[in-house]
């Protein structure tokens, strides 16, 4: 199937991304127009300490309306390599650095109207070493043990995509490492 680009036009500049629209040729000839965020991508990060907790952050999502506990994440600067951008997050929202990043996924976030990529991170070696936080940044942390998230998962604690994929990733590298009581 062929899908061909006749025209793009960035409709909008935003803070976090932009909005481009697409005029599309389908594969029957017949053309519509597409509207896609633009997004540089993002990393969220699965902080495991030696306790065998997850170190989860609790802030406000506008869009949502609510307060939502969440992995800590964030989005990458322009051409930032997500290894780079997932030190850095996990300093900012949790304060604490990884000896140890392990790559342990990868996914379009919602590839039917977005670019945004997500990169997933396991991170163990927890030590001090705070940044400062966003200045729009309103977080509490949370640590919660590692059997008790994924139970958690079962019955709906958890309402963004990132996070229940970024457990969901993480689950057979934690029960095969790790003994979750």
């Amino acid at each position: 199937m062929k899908f061909e680009v006749i025209h793009s036009e960035i409709m909008y500049r935003g803070r976090a991304f932009d909005v481009r629209r697409d005029e599309v040729r389908l594969p029957n000839g017949n053309t519509t127009l597409l509207d896609i965020v633009e997004h540089t991508g993002a990393i969220t990060i699965i902080p495991l300490d030696e306790a065998g907790q997850i170190w989860f952050v609790r802030q406000y999502r506008h869009a949502s309306g609510l307060m939502l506990l969440e992995l800590p994440a964030g989005t990458l600067e322009t051409g930032e390599d997500p290894l780079h951008g997932a030190q850095r997050e996990i300093r900012e929202e949790t304060g604490m650095a990884a000896a140890h990043m392990q790559l342990i996924g990868e996914f379009f976030l919602a590839p039917g109207y977005s670019t945004e990529y997500m990169y997933v991170y396991l991170a163990t070696g927890l030590s001090e070493a705070p940044l400062a936080q966003d200045e729009d940044e309103f977080l509490s942390l949370e640590k919660i043990p590692a059997m008790q998230a994924f139970e958690m998962l079962g019955t709906g604690e958890f309402h963004d995509a990132k996070t229940l994929v970024g457990l969901f990733l993480a689950q057979a590298y934690l029960d095969q490492h790790f003994k979750l009581e």
